[in-house]
């Protein structure tokens, strides 16, 4: 499934491979690497409520500050995971915590076969990288928020995604 014209950089219209989740949706499998060349699937994850920050490169000032943003955010939620997913490298992701003391987060790389991209409709055709986007999973793995950024270089909406993470924490009554 291709979504033309679903993502934009510097206005320019691009393709999303995949399909579009919205909240209520099971939240699709996915085979990542992490800094360490770990293999990490959706179970691999946890049974915690989620975070998931879709971001095209750590090495963009706009995905350098959601990642830092996150990262802030991660140390006064109790219970949530976050985690970061970029095309980069495992060793580039791994530098880049390093050089900025991210630690309060979990990143993994989606290079070796995008297979989170297209299962959460991310992947940009023409550029084979992420598009920006933030999903929250419940720790039944489903999706409780789906924001996926229009214009690849604008910020997404904190507030609502971690108020949704802050939702999706508390038990039922």
């Amino acid at each position: 499934m291709e979504r033309a014209g679903a993502t934009t950089m510097k206005g320019a219209p691009l393709t999303l491979v995949g399909p579009e989740l919205k909240a209520g949706d099971a939240a699709p499998d996915f085979n990542l690497m992490d800094r360490g060349l770990k293999a990490v699937t959706l179970k691999d994850t946890g049974k915690r409520v989620r975070i998931i920050s879709v971001i095209p490169s750590l090495d963009t000032p706009v995905c350098d500050a959601q990642t830092k943003r996150f990262n802030e955010a991660a140390a006064n939620l109790p219970g949530v995971d976050i985690i970061t997913v970029s095309m980069d490298l495992p060793f580039a992701q791994k530098r880049w915590c390093t050089t900025f003391a991210v630690d309060n987060l979990k990143m993994l790389s989606d290079h070796k076969d995008a297979s989170f991209g297209t299962n959460y409709g991310t992947l940009i055709k023409e550029l084979r990288i992420e598009s920006r986007a933030i999903f929250v999973l419940d720790a039944d793995n489903k999706i409780c928020h789906a924001e996926y950024v229009k214009e690849v270089a604008d910020f997404p909406n904190y507030e609502t995604a971690l108020a949704a993470a802050r939702s999706a924490g508390v038990p039922a009554a």
